[in-house]
């Protein structure tokens, strides 16, 4: 591929972003639009009808102010926690990238250049190979440059981890001491119920709890059944609540009996956050719904190599000469060869990713998740390792020497293996960068699923604003992998094709435009990861090139970098696994002095209602008694098609001037 082929990528994504941009600013003013692009919250402050102007139908940038005046606080109140850790995400790989690209253009780009001593072209028909480290001699005394770049890069992005880790960690206490009352840090889950015949489930739990925490125990709500028949039949899982948030803590982490698959318990997640199907789970099954899901999960990467190696295969022309003769006369054209190489092989796994993140989502919900929150998450960190995977691994493995290899001969192999095959392979990359990166970022803003829905709902069955669903939630489940996968390449093709640098940055850029938890450790392990094997590669890259001085220095480098992971995960990691026993009494002794709990007590009692149709006298708590719920067929149709609308958990979170709805 030559400079011309990556340029014509470029120019289509830049045109594609410049057209749905405008269509975005345009539509982003019609009335019709406001559930789509601002959310029902703010919807129903606005005007519903405006007189008609030139100015709607004129594109305006005035968007990108608003997005890039936007705040911290702003976003922590709208959008939540997780809204403001998604953005310092973005924020972090600006800062990094910037300092990478500058280093890497005045440092490693020229050293790749005038690496061998050949006649150089015309900029725009040199090969981009010459850009790489592919193009350094062997035995060359400038590759220490590559290895002082790796260096300031590793860093650089060390010292922004640690601080970014500190100061969500910090972000994350206060916006959980200074929150109201959470129905949730009095719960807890108790699943794996043992079943008696002379006694229901509410009189167990009650028994139980009455014994074995007398002091503490402040009431329960047993997690009901629903089917078609007229009254409810309960199931081996309640919601337990305390008289503090101590002793929620306490009696969630600690082995109730014997018998570990017995009255297993758990933190509750918050009342809007609950995915109450789940819920009705056996515990019993979980295991082997892990298992058969992991199981799931490796047929559907194996399968998934199918297209990627078809992608794959359209870099190499020769190869598509061989099995299809008849165009041979077509990839003789120059437009046509820039087209092929430069665009259509990054554009077609686009869309077979597209496929992805649903059929994970399905994954994470047979697992048997009780939350939305963390049905996301499990979803988030498959794909993304699915990404990474079929993204750079398989596509290094199958467009390279390595796949005529049918084993590595041993472990201590991989690096060079690695040096040998990544850096043919980042130019790929390269236009990867652009069509996934660039044109997502624009339909994400247009945000055509939505918008399609609305249309439909507005004009083919004909619903009015008020009965329209304006409340979406923003997939942090594929948007998050998205960026940390940008990253990933970003860190190791940094000095190996530095070409990559300038139109990563802009993705970010234009990201933190367009975008405005717990989920930062998942980008502090990819970065770390990122790092590692961007380190491993250039160990491998050294020993090719024959620099012993560079391969020594790369050693303390990696093991470095391992020890500052290990200090992260010792330092912050269990603050978000759990809460602190020191701010959670504090807490209960604030409301105590304040004389809240009896608020508490209340709030708590009725915040957990199963049925969202239902109400408040219909939520079961055992102060109310065991009773069975009379509901008509029709009522627990609705009820159960209301459970299982996806509550904004993950805010909305389109672009700055929407929003959020949600978040905690």
């Amino acid at each position: 591929m030559d400079i011309a082929a990556l340029l014509t990528s470029a120019g289509i994504n830049i045109a594609v972003c410049v057209v749905l941009f405008t269509l975005y600013s345009i539509l982003r003013k019609q009335p019709s639009n406001v559930n789509v692009y601002f959310g029902r919250r703010l919807a129903s402050r606005r005007s519903k009808s405006r007189d008609l102007c030139l100015d709607r139908f004129v594109p305006s940038p005035t968007w990108v102010m608003k997005a890039w005046e936007t705040t911290q606080e702003e976003m922590l109140t709208t959008g939540g926690l997780d809204a403001v850790v998604f953005s310092r995400m973005v924020v972090f790989s600006i800062r990094v990238f910037s300092v990478a690209a500058i280093i890497c253009t005045i440092l490693v780009l020229p050293v790749n250049y005038y690496g061998q001593d050949r006649i150089h072209k015309n900029i725009p028909f040199e090969s981009l190979e010459v850009f790489t480290i592919e193009n350094v001699k062997e035995g060359s005394q400038w590759l220490w440059a590559h290895c002082l770049a790796l260096y300031i890069i590793t860093l650089t992005a060390c010292t922004l981890l640690y601080s970014e880790y500190k100061s969500i960690t910090n972000l994350r206490l206060v916006h959980i001491t200074s929150s109201q009352p959470n129905p949730s840090h009095f719960a807890i889950v108790v699943r794996g119920i043992p079943w008696s015949s002379e006694q229901s489930y509410c009189e167990t739990v009650k028994k139980f709890f009455s014994f074995y925490h007398p002091t503490t125990y402040l009431s329960h709500q047993v997690v009901y059944k629903s089917g078609v028949v007229e009254k409810l039949k309960e199931s081996a899982a309640a919601f337990v609540f305390f008289k503090s948030r101590y002793d929620a803590l306490t009696v969630s982490q600690s082995l109730q009996t014997s018998n570990p698959m017995l009255w297993v318990t758990e933190l509750a997640p918050e009342p809007q956050d609950v995915y109450w199907p789940n819920l009705c789970i056996p515990y019993k099954q979980l295991w082997i719904r892990k298992l058969f899901t992991f199981a799931a999960s490796v047929t559907f990467v194996l399968v998934f190599l199918i297209p990627v190696t078809f992608a794959q295969g359209l870099t190499q022309l020769e190869k598509l000469e061989k099995m299809f003769p008849f165009l041979t006369g077509m990839l003789q054209k120059k437009f046509v060869i820039q087209l092929v190489t430069g665009y259509l092989p990054s554009v077609i796994l686009v869309l077979f990713l597209y496929a992805v993140p649903p059929v994970v989502m399905l994954f994470s919900t047979m697992e048997g998740c009780i939350s939305r929150s963390e049905r996301k998450k499990s979803a988030c960190s498959k794909v993304l390792y699915f990404t990474i995977w079929n993204v750079f691994f398989v596509n290094v493995f199958a467009g390279s020497v390595i796949s005529q290899l049918a084993v590595f001969s041993s472990l201590t192999e991989l690096p060079a293996q690695l040096a040998k095959a990544v850096p043919a392979q980042a130019t790929y990359f390269t236009t990867y960068v652009l069509s996934s990166g660039w044109a997502s970022l624009a339909f994400e803003i247009m945000q055509l699923f939505p918008l399609f829905c609305n249309l439909f709902q507005r004009f083919i069955l004909g619903y009015n604003e008020d009965t329209m669903n304006g409340d979406l939630t923003f997939p942090y489940h594929t948007e998050v992998p998205r960026i940390l996968l940008f990253g990933f390449l970003g860190f190791t093709c940094s000095i190996l094709a530095p070409l990559i640098l300038p139109f990563l940055l802009f993705y970010f850029v234009l990201a933190y435009l367009v975008y405005r938890n717990q989920l930062w450790p998942i980008a502090h392990n990819t970065t770390v990861i990122s790092l590692l094997v961007a380190q491993v590669i250039a160990l491998g890259v050294f020993g090719i090139k024959e620099a012993p001085i560079a391969s020594g220095f790369t050693i303390p480098l990696l093991i470095c970098t391992v020890l500052f992971h290990q200090y992260c995960r010792e330092r912050f990691l269990p603050v978000f696994k759990n809460n602190a026993t020191q701010v959670l009494i504090d807490m209960d002794r604030r409301d105590e002095r304040c004389g809240k709990m009896e608020q508490i007590y209340e709030l708590v009692n009725s915040a957990y209602c199963q049925f969202s149709g239902s109400t408040q006298s219909e939520c079961f708590s055992s102060h109310q008694g065991e009773r069975e719920l009379d509901r008509t067929p029709k009522d627990m149709e609705t009820g159960k098609e209301n459970r299982q609308e996806d509550i904004s958990w993950p805010p909305v979170l389109h672009s700055f001037d929407k929003p959020v709805i949600g978040g905690k």
